[in-house]
């Protein structure tokens, strides 16, 4: 499946987002305030995540990302590391079964190889069982760093398509290769916990996307949460390099080709 990149055309977007990107941030800092474990953070992020999918359905969003670990969080302690695969590995043996009779399709994205076998087989299991489902497209980023998602996509057109190398690469060729190559590009991507950076995340595809940082943290996020930073999408006037003259000349033109059309 093919999808209109922003810095080659005017992807179709409305007040509703399409896709949802979120940086999970916070648990910690959540844990810490109330004189808990970290760990405690984390689970109770769960809690988050399940409500925000049950959100962005009923909402009309069709993607929803969630960066869950970055390549970059092996750094972490090593216990803490192992209680998060714990809570993943968890995670994926209780709500799988749960999103596939709501319709969700799961995708995970990023460097699997890192992890250890059963998690991969309860990926591998959680993705086959949802493939056909046409609801909410739920997307993991784990193990997921937007360099190495660069990197890997063109090592695999240099590797299929080594002709390639002795061209110049057009976005168009490269973009297949991406980890997401399946979905939009993110029309909204928010950040909770009150940091203001992108982290290494879905470089390539954030290029256009509408950024909405909120002081939450991820386990305090909600659906009212979630309304929040979609009213403040639908103000945005999102011009994909356009003058502000040439989007309104673009509205009054609509109507008129619409009437044509009919």
């Amino acid at each position: 499946m093919s999808h209109d990149s922003s810095t080659e055309t005017i992807p179709a977007h409305g007040d509703v987002p399409r896709h949802v990107a979120v940086i999970m941030d916070g648990n910690g800092r959540w844990a810490k305030q109330r004189l808990l474990p970290r760990f405690a953070g984390h689970r109770r992020g769960v809690e988050a995540v399940r409500s925000t999918v049950r959100a962005c359905a009923e909402r009309g969003v069709r993607f929803l990302t969630l960066f869950a670990f970055s390549s970059e969080n092996w750094r972490r302690p090593a216990e803490e590391v192992a209680l998060l695969m714990q809570l993943f590995r968890g995670a994926l043996t209780s709500e799988v079964d749960k999103l596939h009779r709501n319709g969700v399709r799961l995708r995970v994205v990023g460097d699997l190889e890192r992890f250890d076998s059963r998690m991969r087989t309860l990926i591998g299991q959680g993705e086959r069982l949802t493939a056909a489902n046409t609801g909410l497209t739920l997307t993991i980023a784990a193990n997921y760093g937007g360099r190495w998602d660069i990197l890997q996509a063109l090592g695999r057109l240099l590797r299929e398509r080594p002709e390639a190398a002795q061209a110049r690469i057009e976005e168009a060729q490269l973009a297949p290769y991406l980890s997401m190559s399946y979905a939009p590009e993110p029309d909204l991507f928010i950040r909770t916990g009150g940091e203001q950076r992108v982290s290494n995340f879905l470089l390539w595809q954030l290029a256009y996307t509408e950024l909405y940082f909120t002081e939450t943290l991820w386990p305090d996020f909600d659906a009212a949460a979630l309304d929040a930073s979609i009213a403040s999408y639908a103000r945005r006037e999102r011009r994909f390099g356009r003058t502000s003259d040439q989007l309104e000349e673009a509205k009054r033109a609509a109507p008129a080709q619409a009437s044509a059309t009919a």
